[in-house]
């Protein structure tokens, strides 16, 4: 495995690998370039090895082709979502001191120098940190080495048969661990052409699919539903499609079933997460039962358990290396090197595994973690609310919604709930979809508010 090669991009010999955007294409030759010419712009601003770069910016050519300078200078990748609010780019650059941050600029304002070549580095350096919400309500970042995400990206290569005939269609950001790998490090290891989604429309995902002859897609089932129920789909439009992988809540037997009917590839539940990317998954050889009712086996070299509480460990080569704050890493790590998911699940006596729910309170809402915590704060730092407890409520398109249940001195509604966000610079999605006021909110006997019966009134009660 060459590991530099995988995180440049630099796919099998001759493969002539294309990344399209919305409002421009490069083909391979003219991508490593354009990366050449970052890599030189971010040694201009003093970039070394080991130093971090920040960015904030949708999903275009120049987002990729940052990720892969900072890789070619061995400086870390640390991309921040294009939907976060003020105040969490600022939490989050505050945590990582970049040696570059770019996050106040846009397409035009990216970093461009003299044409650099590739830097010699340590392999099990640094690469990138991304952030996930987990369930302190702080965003945490987390570590991944260059040989690990290497390791990644030519595994599922493999493991999804994928060639540079292949084309991907990525709509999911590629600040999170999805969309770096399977928009950025995948398609460059495969030499396979990558369509790039600034914001999704399942209108024109069809379109795209269909102009590109788009043959694999990764992402949270949300998409998959938007483009089945949108007015254009029909099978002759979607055709070209093999490969579908989704993971998260929502990916359900009867959403499995749908889809493979629907798009006429092959559609599988996946499990991973920041930490600990794509552990699971089945192939097409495997039987669609499987695929159907199973986030599948290990892949690779990855192990799994589930101890004494029920909750899911894993480990193997592409864990991540820890995380920004050694306080949480040391909690998520076992003595024996096994990382702790906080994820309910089980284990069959062929390894399939079947995942059952969070063990603490992150919130799934279409693919995106939502710290309960994190909510529940900044509704508790509104001057009219004396308590507050967020829960996830079921729902088919989106797996959950935010529900807030909350004690207050006035009223306060929904649109009171948005505008608060809003002023807060928090990101919308974390913003909930509904609020219920409460005289006071149920506890358990040491005092904790009663989450599951909140759950419980979210789905019995119509008001909020």
């Amino acid at each position: 495995m060459n590991v530099d090669a995988i995180l440049r991009g630099s796919g099998p010999e001759g493969s002539g690998s294309l990344v399209i955007d919305d409002h421009a294409s490069l083909e391979a030759g003219a991508l490593e370039s354009h990366v050449a010419r970052i890599a030189g712009g971010l040694l201009a601003r003093g970039v070394g090895v080991g130093d971090v770069v920040t960015w904030q910016l949708p999903n275009t050519i120049d987002a990729l082709a940052i990720q892969r300078a900072c890789w070619r200078i061995g400086a870390v990748a640390a991309p921040i979502h294009a939907r976060a609010g003020r105040a969490e780019v600022a939490a989050m650059v505050g945590q990582l001191g970049p040696a570059a941050d770019l996050t106040g600029a846009d397409t035009a304002d990216v970093p461009i120098g003299p044409p650099t070549p590739v830097a010699v580095v340590d392999q099990d350096g640094r690469a990138a940190v991304l952030f996930t919400a987990g369930s302190s309500g702080t965003p945490k970042g987390v570590v991944h080495s260059r040989r690990a995400l290497a390791y990644k990206a030519s595994l599922m290569v493999d493991v999804h048969g994928l060639t540079s005939r292949d084309v991907v269609l990525m709509p999911a950001p590629l600040a999170h661990i999805s969309g770096m790998l399977n928009g950025v490090l995948v398609p460059g290891a495969a030499g396979m052409t990558t369509v790039l989604m600034a914001k999704w429309d399942p209108e024109r995902a069809l379109d795209l699919i269909e102009e590109h002859r788009v043959t694999f897609m990764v992402g949270p089932t949300t998409f998959f539903v938007a483009m089945m129920d949108a007015d254009g789909f029909a099978p002759s439009r979607v055709e070209s499609m093999r490969v579908i992988s989704s993971g998260g809540a929502g990916v359900t037997p009867a959403f499995v079933g749908r889809a493979t009917q629907a798009f006429g590839a092959h559609v599988k539940r996946s499990y991973g997460s920041t930490e600990a990317p794509t552990i699971t998954t089945t192939t097409s050889r495997d039987p669609y039962e499987r695929s159907r009712d199973t986030d599948g086996r290990a892949v690779g070299k990855a192990e799994l358990r589930v101890d004494e509480h029920g909750e899911l460990q894993v480990r193997g080569p592409e864990l991540f290396v820890g995380y920004l704050d050694p306080a949480p890493t040391a909690s998520a790590m076992t003595a024996d090197g096994w990382f702790r998911t906080g994820d309910r699940a089980t284990i069959d006596a062929e390894g399939w595994l079947t995942v059952e729910g969070r063990l603490d309170n992150v919130i799934i809402r279409g693919g995106e973690n939502i710290s309960a915590a994190e909510v529940e704060g900044v509704l508790e730092e509104h001057p009219l609310i004396r308590h507050a407890v967020a829960v996830g409520v079921p729902d088919d398109l989106l797996g959950e919604r935010v529900c807030a249940f909350v004690v207050s001195d006035a009223p306060f509604d929904v649109d009171a709930c948005r505008a608060w966000f809003e002023q807060r610079g928090v990101a919308r999605f974390k913003t909930p979809e509904r609020v219920v006021v409460l005289d006071a909110l149920p506890l358990l006997a040491a005092g904790k508010p009663d989450r599951e019966a909140l759950r419980n009134m979210a789905l019995t009660r119509r008001d909020g």
